[in-house]
């Protein structure tokens, strides 16, 4: 697969885009950035325990909700352009993490069981779909997991269950070697990118009761502890090897924005002032900046590829944001506009995520096909091809609109709520619904 299909390459440095290998599971590196070596942190007396009086308010925080829109649209640009920088700027894979495990320790005053079973409900059928759609396309592609070269055996179509249950990584084929087939099948690999996530998501979701009864006894060694770990087995020095690692090491990684999330919800960060923490945070995003430099990659300083600097400035970077977080029952001033986008975004998280990179792969051809259009000029292809990444960007939202319409309901139904296609406004009050 050809990006773009004339003149020079995209993504960091030049060359493959970053989706190829930023994200997910590959032979260099785990999916998602991993954290830093604990910073030491102040720390509460030890008797000390969130009073209820510092808790959240009940019901939706807008806040949060305008940061995982934000997440989301920062994760497909990203995925189109390659700017490391935007890493930098944003860390969406942390505040999106953080924001998840603010939701479980709201969910988990209920009892835990039927929590996880709810999250794992809600998460399953949208990952059953989309592994409906792109497993046969595989296959058609020519491809066989018994016989893949990046297989050992018929591991292959064992790792073939994680479109079923991703506790592991899903395979699929990352090698071009099937001329003959119906499709590329490099664009499995990319399609399949995001899948990372949802692993590390129900990792974390099944591991939330226990991180959070030792939250509640020992909130700061909870939260710095995944970045100590991190520390280990995302530098090598604990070198995990196959399926195990990458998942041990995006769940360091990500852990301590979780426990961030927990430490929202539960009114830890308000009970601290406010110029401790962010003198905290700073000094652990230097840290992460410090190793990143002396770590760099062919993509230069992409913190996806840094898994100790994706920690470490992911962590600090949510800790601020959240430290600053006002209570938004509705969205303030300008950001009002963009109130239904923004209940759309969330609404439809999972799809949009789970389906942005094949999509972005899918505006290749069709963008490629003005090449051959008779009126195309040497210098507008030209044109075209220093703009390709743009139109890329033009044409991902419509499409991405069109992939909302047609199986975003499914979100709906794995929610036990009444099925909506273009969800901008919360759920009746009338319509069946757990919250959880």
């Amino acid at each position: 697969m050809t990006y773009p299909p004339q003149g020079p390459g995209s993504g960091p440095g030049a060359g493959t885009p970053d989706w190829v290998t930023a994200g997910w599971d590959t032979h260099q590196s785990a999916p998602a950035a991993p954290p830093a070596p604990a910073a030491p942190a102040p720390a509460p007396a030890p008797d000390e325990s969130p009073q209820p009086s510092t808790k959240r308010a009940a019901g939706r925080d807008r806040y949060l909700d305008l940061l995982r829109t934000f997440a989301l649209v920062r994760v497909v640009v990203y995925h189109i352009y390659g700017w490391a920088w935007l890493t930098i700027v944003f860390p969406s894979m942390g505040v999106m993490f953080a924001l998840a495990g603010a939701l479980m320790a709201r969910s988990l005053k209920r009892p835990a069981w039927g929590v996880i079973k709810s999250r794992v409900r809600r998460l399953l059928p949208p990952l059953w779909l989309f592994g409906a759609a792109v497993v046969p396309l595989m296959f058609l592609a020519g491809w066989d997991p018994g016989n893949d070269p990046n297989q050992t055996g018929n591991w292959g179509w064992i790792k073939l269950l994680n479109y079923l249950l991703p506790v592991g990584s899903p395979v699929y084929p990352l090698s071009v070697g099937h001329e003959g087939g119906l499709l590329d099948p490099e664009w499995a690999m990319y399609a399949a990118g995001p899948l990372w996530y949802l692993r590390t998501y129900l990792w974390l979701v099944v591991a939330s009761p226990l991180l959070l009864w030792a939250f509640r006894r020992a909130p700061w060694v909870t939260m710095l502890a995944p970045l100590g770990l991190t520390a280990v087995v995302g530098t090598d020095l604990v070198e995990i090897p196959g399926s195990t690692g990458y998942a041990i090491e995006g769940f360091a990684v990500y852990a301590g924005c979780w426990a961030l999330g927990f430490a929202h919800e539960e009114g830890v960060l308000r009970r601290l002032p406010r110029y401790v923490t962010i003198s905290v945070a700073a000094f652990i995003m230097a840290f992460g900046l410090w190793w990143a430099a002396g770590h760099q990659t062919k993509f230069g300083m992409d913190l996806n590829e840094i898994p100790l600097a994706q920690a470490t400035w992911s962590f600090g970077a949510v800790a601020i944001l959240l430290v600053y977080a006002p209570s938004w029952q509705q969205l303030p001033g300008r950001f009002a506009r963009w109130d239904k986008l923004v209940t759309l975004f969330n609404n439809r998280a999972v799809t949009i995520y789970l389906w942005h990179n094949a999509l972005i792969v899918a505006t290749i051809p069709m963008i490629s096909e003005l090449y051959s259009l008779p009126f195309m000029t040497e210098g507008s292809m030209r044109v075209l091809t220093a703009t390709f990444q743009f139109w890329m960007l033009v044409l991902i939202w419509p499409l991405i609109a069109l992939m909302i319409l047609s199986v975003g309901w499914l979100e709906d139904v794995a929610a036990r709520r009444r099925p909506r296609l273009w969800p901008t406004t919360p759920p009746r009050r009338g319509s069946p619904r757990r919250r959880t």
